[in-house]
Order: structure tokens, then C-alpha cells, then sequence
């Protein structure tokens, strides 16, 4: 019966067809020694090879166990007959460069043992040979192998290799090798990791550093021929294969599975099948013939990396992305330098996977490790609760789109994406499915339903949370900040300022010497900043031109300006009296009194590291206070934009809002907190709608107290320093495990994210998915778009992590680097520029303008599903689609 596979080829991949070349899976290190010291590798015993730091624990712990329960290997026939023989061993090595297990205490007094053993052998007369050989067998037990020396005592017998040449062998053991310069003793790997060892290749063992230059150099050139010889052998392997095939009839296909040669050697592996041997066991080696495309020899010389090599893989990976379309920010996937580290390291000839093994085998094997992932989150649920994010928006053929993101402080995950253009306008239809996805995610799992502000949404979102009354609806906060954004432009002074505006961007944009000369001015810096939506967008620019302000004023009163015929053109005229006009700079600073704090908020609740839930009600009252004290508190002038601003306010409102803004221990235990009505009131909502256990209702109200007069764990030092350093759930779950119910309850509701997840949106992922009619196709277009959305959100994961506050490009939410397509009539507008019109090439567009994801159409026409106007506004009834 043929050997099963060992327990390490589940976590392991053979390099090249070599069974002694194993790279790990999991730190993606390669292992050159055999399957067994790749299993070291992974249960991290030390002495032999080092632990990987990336495999689970319980693979670690199973792989601990399998090894323990191994029997020591048995010495072969051979090597007895050879020991009985008169073989004298040689004494076993002292050197302190050897690495081995002080902490077995029966292998180190067996070496003493066998040490004295051969000390008496050698004084003593020659009659006393049997009774060493005797004794020397009792210990071969306790060693796996015991072999014996040639002569000489440095190579095994017919050893051709010239690594033998600069190495001895400890122990005759193979696998033991003592380099003769450092004197270091290399485990595992043979002659072949002794090679590299002296010829300074890292990643798999320490270069030796006194081997002579000539010696390094003779190695280097040998191993740089073994990859060529290695080549030559597939290409061979491939010929004899194709050979066979062709007349298969009357073979056994075992018989295939036989043919292999030993690499960089003469001597071979196996013995060939002896079929007139029936009674003795054949050692059959399978045929590994990699599809390796041809390597010219001139990439081989190129082993280390030359710089010529170098440019010739970046020419052709960008030849690749050219040939493709595909967008440049893909370069910025984590996965993309992880895919050249692994390409390297297969080596050269490595072909790359076909169109049927993306679309089939290799899909369907990152479904199931991206399911794996997706387990790990629904388990933490439990705990935390989590959030489901309804994301709406409109692709290119008219279609709404609602992608199902499911949120909690582990991480998001991408449940599904509906094409919902036929039920998307009748709240009932909407009921429907957003009921289907409770059932999914579990109703006792969800504390939060977020849906976006259009009025069927709202709807269902209120029938919803009125149908299942064990956790909250609300709208994206994000969502109703841009409305609130999009009413203020709706203002009569504020729609005018903004067309002034418009005015002085689409002369700039449109005459490239004046953007030329903006440009030397500001460093390079646009006038124009692209944001998610046509709302942002405008407010940020309002920001920008007042920043230029003094650029602005200098260029348009500048002899150039003045010699030029743009400034005898009725635009021209326009726009030096805008610029030059200072009712205009008071108009601009006096509407960032009332946007800049609501953009702020925007940024801050897009932050990464910590759920934004806690923080949200607590932000918009400082943004209420802020408005307020730009206007030194006069009334008559903030007071019509708060109003805009409240009718918004009050639609977002929830009581989640307010019970995490009581349990934020950095808010509560802060001297300008006030308990009012609103949140002792949303505070009491949560506890009988999210805790439907009358005791744990009663111990959260009695408990609660503790909290408020930080007694207990919640006086300690340490949760004194923790307020302002930890997340408020990381908090809780530290110093209230003496209030089990307020604890759970605390965290659960502070674990909760107040906005829609938008940045990971890719629109020709979404078409494509809703564009295929066959059931098969459609299934594995959702396979995809279930691996592309996880993946992207495992990506954005680690960068919470290293950094509190996103950089200024593409994953800003609200400033989005190189996006030109709602840029609108910022730009151009043919009703304004005088002389006929203008070519697209000479109309010179803001730097990068390549767009960082595929939205949805811009402009007016995205917004609200029931027109537009200040009264929507006013209703809270407008949407904001992105």
C-alpha cells in the first residue's frame, strides 16, 4: 500500500519538485531539510530551525503532538552489519557551535555514555570488541540515526559533491555538517544548505563569514549552474512525459510516477520498480513536471539582482497593467509585493496560474480561507454585537445596487450584494430583504441597522426595528453630515458665493499658463479637492481658494495678467473683480465658520481606530458650540444655519447615540459633561430594548452607579489613565468584570460603528456580478465579489492599527486624491468661456486625475429620490447617493 502524506504537506508546499526545498504557508519561508525539519519549523522547536511566527496556535499545538508521538528511527540493516563489523564511531562533538536540546537530560547522559564507551574501547585489548559491540547497540534507541565515517571521516563514501570539499560530516550524519572555516555545525538540509551557507545566501541560514572570497565566489557560480541544470531536467522530465503519452498503451500509469532523477547529483533517490520482485517493497517517487516556461541564460547571471534585471521587471509588470486597464492604485494592495515575494521565491521558470485556475480552483480556495476568516467575526458577535450597513448607490446603467456589510470591532465583513431596482422604491419590498438579512446575521447578534437617508430606506428601517425590537435603526451619519452640507448650498448666499467660485476655478482650469503660474505659486497644489461627493467637494475647494487667497490676488494684478489677452475678455474682467473684491473673501470665511467644524466631524467618525459610536454625540454638540462661537454667540447670525443643520440632526438622532456617549468614561468623567433629558432617556430605550432579561435590566440600572462614582476597579489608577488612552469598549471590558450585566451591555453598544462603510466600493465588481444571466457564471461572480470586498477590509484592518488619523489620498473619505469625475462645472462651463469652445487637450485637469474607485453618477441628479430644492432640505427627506 502506497505511505500516506504526512501531516506536514497540509501546511507546507514542495518548491521546484523537490521534496527537501518545503515552503511554510503561513510565513511563506522556505525550508530546505525535508519535511520534518519544516514540521520543527512549525511547532517552533528550537536548537534545529526557527519557529514561524504566523502559524495558528492550533496548528502549532497538533503539529507539537505529532512530533512527540514519533518513534526514534531504527538504524537500517546495513549500518548494524557495518557497526558489528568492527566500524569504530567516532567520538561525538563537543563543539560549543552546535546546536542542540540541553533540556533532555536522558539523550545528554546517553552521549556521555557512548563517550566512555569509546574511551575504554581504545585502551582496552582487542578481545573486549564484542562487548562494545554490544553495548553500542543498547543506544540506538535513544539516536534516530548512528552512522558511521569513512576513512578519511569527512564525506560519506562516494560522495562527488564539491561541498564535501569544505565541510565535514559529525557523527557520520549527513544531515550534520561542520563548515571547516567558521566551524559552525549546520542541522538539516545536507550539503546543499552547507553550499549556501558558504555562499552567502540569507533567508535560509547565516553566511558564513570567514569562508576566503575565491571559495564564495566558486559557490555562488555552482549554484547559479544548479538552477540551470534543474531547468534542463523539466525540460527533459516534459519531453519523456509527452513521449510516454503518446504510447501509454499496455503501461501502467505507476509506472510514470516512477521516472525521476536526483537533482544536482548522479546518484538517484530510489530504486526503480523491480516488478520480479514481488515480496520487496518498491520505492516509487511521483513525477513533479512544473510548467516552466523557458529562462534565457541571460536571466540566470542576473541571480543576485543586478540593477538591469531590476528594470526589467518593472518594465514588464507595468506592461502588464497598461495591457489590462488596470486602475494604478491597485499597486497600493498589500497583496501585490506579497505576489512578487512569492513568484521569486518559486523561482525562475515559475509559469503563472491560467485564466481557468483563477476563475476555478484557486477562486474557490481563497472562498474557503476568506470563509474561514468570516467565521472567526460571526463568533465575536456574540460578544460585541455588530452593525449591518446597508450601502445603496446607482451604477452606470441606472440599476440600485445595496451591498450588506456586516461591522464589529474585529473587523467587516461582506455578507451580499442585491440588485434592488424593482423593490428598491416600496418600503415593504425593502422590509423584506433587510428582514432576510436579520435572519442571516441573527437578531440576538445585531445592535445597530444603519441605512442611508432616502425615504423608502427610512421607512423600512423603522418598520424593521418595530418588527424585531431587540436592537436600533438609524441613519449613516456620514450621510446626514453631507446632507446637512448639501442644504447649506442650497442657501441663497451661500449658492451664490459658490458660483463665484465656480467662476475663478473654470478661467484657471481652462487657460493653462494661469494654472501654470497657480500652480508655481502654490507649490503644485490644486485649487480644486476632490471628496467623495459633490457636497464635500465644495465646501473643501471654498477652503482651498481662501488658502490662495494672496496667490489669487498677486496673479490677476501681475503684469502678465495685464499684457495677456484673457484679461480683456468679459470672463477675464469677471474674475479679477471677484478675486480683487473683499465682500467676497468675507462671504468665503464666513461660511467655513459653518462648514470647516462639520467636516472635521466627518474626518473624525471616518477614523479607523476605534468604533466611532462613543464619539458621535459628543462631536456634533462641539460642532454646535464651535458654529456658535465663530459668530461670538450672536444669534441673529448663526442661528439660520444651526436651523438648516437641526432639522438633519434631529432625523439622526438614535438612543444608541446617547447611551454611548453616557458610557464613554473620556466624556462622562470630563468636567464639561451634562447629563440631560435626551440621554438619560436614550439610556433607558437601550436598556429594555437591548437586554430582554428583567434581572440583567435591574442589575444594569443598580450598577450603573458604581460607574458614576468610579468605585471599585473603575477607581484604579490605571482605568484613571485609560479613559483618554483606550477605546471606550477595550475600557469596560478591563474594570467592570465585577458588573458582568452592565459590562456586556456597555461594550456591545460601545463596539458600534454610526456609519456606512463607502470607500471600499467598486462599481465594475457590482455590474458584473448583477450583469450575468447564467446561474453557474452568477455564482461564481458572487464567489468573487465575496473574496474582492473581504479581502479589501482585511487589507484597510492592520492600518487601524499603526496609525490614528488616515492620510490625506485615496482612502480618505472625504478627500479622495485624483478624482476629476464630479468635479462638474468646476471645470468647465461652456456658457461662461468666450471663443467657441475649447479642445479636451487644452483643458489642463488637476494632477493624477485617474479616479481611485468607480462611484456612482455625480451631481444633482444622484440626490434624493424625490427631487430636490431647499423644502427637502428643510423635511429631511433628501438623500445623498456616493
Amino acid at each position: 500500500m502506497p505511505r500516506p502524506p504526512d501531516i506536514g504537506w497540509q501546511h507546507g508546499t514542495m518548491i521546484g519538485g523537490h521534496r527537501h526545498h518545503v515552503q511554510c504557508n503561513y510565513c511563506h519561508r522556505t525550508m530546505i531539510g525535508g519535511i520534518t525539519r519544516f514540521k520543527k519549523h512549525l511547532a517552533s522547536k528550537r536548537g534545529e530551525i526557527k519557529g514561524c511566527e504566523a502559524v495558528p496556535k492550533e496548528v502549532r499545538e497538533t503539529i507539537r503532538k505529532h512530533l512527540a508521538s514519533l518513534k526514534p528511527r531504527r538504524p537500517s540493516k546495513k549500518k548494524l552489519r557495518r557497526i558489528e563489523e568492527g566500524a569504530i564511531l567516532v567520538p561525538i562533538s563537543t563543539n560549543g557551535n552546535m546546536e542542540t536540546d540541553a533540556s533532555d537530560p536522558d539523550e545528554t547522559n546517553t552521549r556521555q555514555e557512548l563517550l566512555n564507551l569509546q574511551e575504554a574501547e581504545i585502551h582496552s585489548p582487542k578481545s573486549a570488541d564484542q562487548q562494545f559491540i554490544v553495548g553500542t547497540r543498547e543506544f540506538f534507541d535513544a539516536f534516530s540515526t548512528i552512522s558511521c565515517k569513512d576513512e578519511q571521516g569527512l564525506a560519506p563514501p562516494r560522495a562527488t559533491d564539491l561541498g564535501w570539499a569544505h565541510g565535514m560530516m559529525v557523527n557520520g550524519d549527513r544531515q550534520k555538517i561542520q563548515c571547516k572555516y567558521c566551524l559552525k555545525v549546520i542541522l538539516g538540509g545536507g550539503i546543499s544548505r552547507l553550499k549556501q551557507h558558504l555562499a552567502g545566501e540569507r533567508g535560509n541560514i547565516v553566511p558564513c563569514e570567514k569562508v576566503p572570497d575565491d571559495i564564495r565566489t566558486q559557490m555562488q557560480q555552482h549554484l547559479g549552474f544548479k538552477v540551470l541544470e534543474r531547468l534542463k531536467k523539466q525540460k527533459d522530465s516534459e519531453a519523456v512525459t509527452s513521449s510516454i503519452q503518446q504510447s501509454k498503451d499496455g503501461y501502467d500509469s505507476e509506472i510514470l510516477n516512477a521516472i525521476s532523477t536526483r537533482e544536482g547529483s548522479g546518484e538517484r533517490r530510489g530504486k526503480e520498480v523491480d516488478e520480479g520482485s514481488p515480496n520487496k517493497r518498491k520505492r516509487i517517487k511521483k513525477l513533479h513536471v512544473p510548467q516552466a516556461s523557458p529562462i534565457p541564460l541571460a536571466t540566470l547571471q542576473h541571480t543576485f539582482a543586478s540593477q538591469e534585471s531590476i528594470d526589467q521587471a518593472d518594465i514588464a509588470v507595468a506592461k502588464f497593467m497598461y495591457d489590462t486597464g488596470i486602475l494604478f492604485n491597485a499597486a497600493n494592495s498589500i497583496y501585490f509585493q506579497r505576489m512578487a515575494d512569492a513568484i521569486a521565491t518559486a523561482g525562475p521558470g515559475y509559469k503563472m496560474p491560467s485564466y481557468h485556475s483563477l476563475r476555478g480552483k484557486l477562486l474557490n480556495r481563497c472562498v474557503h480561507e476568506v470563509g474561514e476568516i468570516c467565521k472567526e467575526l460571526r463568533k465575536s458577535w456574540e460578544v460585541t454585537g455588530c452593525t449591518v450597513m446597508v450601502d445603496r448607490w446607482m451604477d452606470k446603467t441606472g440599476r440600485a445596487i445595496i451591498n450588506f456589510f456586516i461591522y464589529c470591532p474585529k473587523g467587516t465583513m461582506f455578507l451580499k450584494s442585491v440588485d434592488a431596482s424593482d423593490i428598491e422604491n416600496t418600503s415593504e419590498g425593502l422590509l423584506s430583504l433587510f428582514d432576510g438579512i436579520v435572519q442571516d446575521v441573527g437578531p440576538r447578534n445585531i445592535v445597530n441597522f444603519i441605512t442611508d437617508s432616502a425615504p423608502c430606506y427610512k421607512a423600512a428601517g423603522r418598520a424593521l426595528m418595530k418588527k424585531c425590537k431587540t436592537f436600533f435603526w438609524s441613519m449613516c451619519a456620514n450621510n446626514c453630515i453631507e446632507l446637512m452640507l448639501k442644504c447649506l448650498g442650497e442657501m441663497d448666499e451661500v449658492k451664490g458665493l459658490l458660483a463665484k467660485a465656480k467662476k475663478i476655478c473654470q478661467l484657471t482650469y481652462n487657460n493653462v499658463w494661469v494654472l501654470d503660474l497657480l500652480r508655481e505659486k502654490t507649490e503644485g497644489r490644486d485649487l480644486i479637492q476632490h471628496a467623495m461627493t459633490e457636497f464635500v467637494m465644495n465646501f473643501l475647494t471654498i477652503h482651498n481658494i481662501v488658502s490662495f487667497r494672496d496667490s489669487l490676488q498677486q496673479i490677476f494684478t501681475s503684469s502678465i495678467w495685464e499684457q495677456s489677452s484673457l484679461s480683456k475678455q468679459r470672463v477675464g474682467m469677471d474674475v479679477m473683480r471677484i478675486v480683487l473684491d473683499p465682500q467676497f473673501w468675507e462671504s468665503c470665511t464666513k461660511i467655513m465658520k459653518v462648514s470647516k467644524p462639520l467636516v472635521t466631524v466627518l474626518n473624525l467618525l471616518d477614523s479607523r481606530e476605534r468604533p466611532s459610536m462613543g464619539y458621535l454625540y459628543d462631536l456634533m454638540e462641539k460642532a454646535k458650540k464651535e458654529i456658535m462661537s465663530a459668530f461670538d454667540n450672536k444669534e441673529s447670525d448663526y442661528l439660520p444655519y444651526l436651523e438648516v443643520i437641526g432639522h438633519v440632526r434631529d432625523e439622526l438622532h438614535s438612543p444608541l447615540h446617547a447611551a454611548a456617549y453616557y458610557f464613554n468614561p473620556s466624556i462622562y468623567f470630563n468636567p464639561n459633561f451634562s447629563l440631560n433629558n435626551v440621554i438619560q432617556k436614550g439610556l433607558l430605550d437601550c436598556i429594555e430594548t437591548l437586554e430582554p432579561d428583567l434581572t440583567a435590566q435591574d442589575n444594569i440600572t443598580k450598577h450603573k452607579a458604581f460607574y458614576e462614582d468610579a468605585v471599585g476597579d473603575f477607581s484604579r489608577p490605571v482605568a484613571l489613565r485609560g479613559r483618554e488612552s483606550l477605546s471606550p469598549a477595550t475600557w469596560w471590558s478591563l474594570y467592570a468584570s465585577d458588573y458582568p450585566d452592565l459590562q456586556r451591555f456597555a461594550v456591545r453598544i460601545l463596539s458600534q460603528t454610526c456609519s456606512i462603510t463607502r470607500s471600499e466600493r467598486t462599481g465594475t465588481m457590482n455590474e458584473s456580478v448583477h450583469s450575468s444571466k447564467n446561474r453557474l457564471e452568477h455564482e461564481r461572480l458572487n464567489d468573487l465579489a465575496f473574496v474582492h470586498y473581504n479581502l479589501r477590509f482585511q487589507e484597510r484592518q492592520p492600518l487601524a492599527l499603526v496609525s490614528k488619523a488616515l492620510p490625506r489620498g485615496e482612502d480618505d473619505p472625504v478627500c479622495l486624491e485624483g478624482r476629476i469625475n464630479n468635479a462638474g462645472d468646476w471645470i468647465v462651463d461652456p456658457e461662461v468661456l468666450e471663443g467657441g469652445g475649447i479642445d479636451r487637450m487644452d483643458v489642463s485637469l488637476p494632477s493624477d486625475p485617474a479616479p481611485a474607485r468607480q462611484v456612482s453618477n455625480s451631481g444633482s441628479g444622484n440626490l434624493g429620490d424625490e427631487g430636490g430644492g431647499a423644502n427637502e432640505c428643510n423635511k429631511s427627506d433628501g438623500s445623498v447617493d456616493s
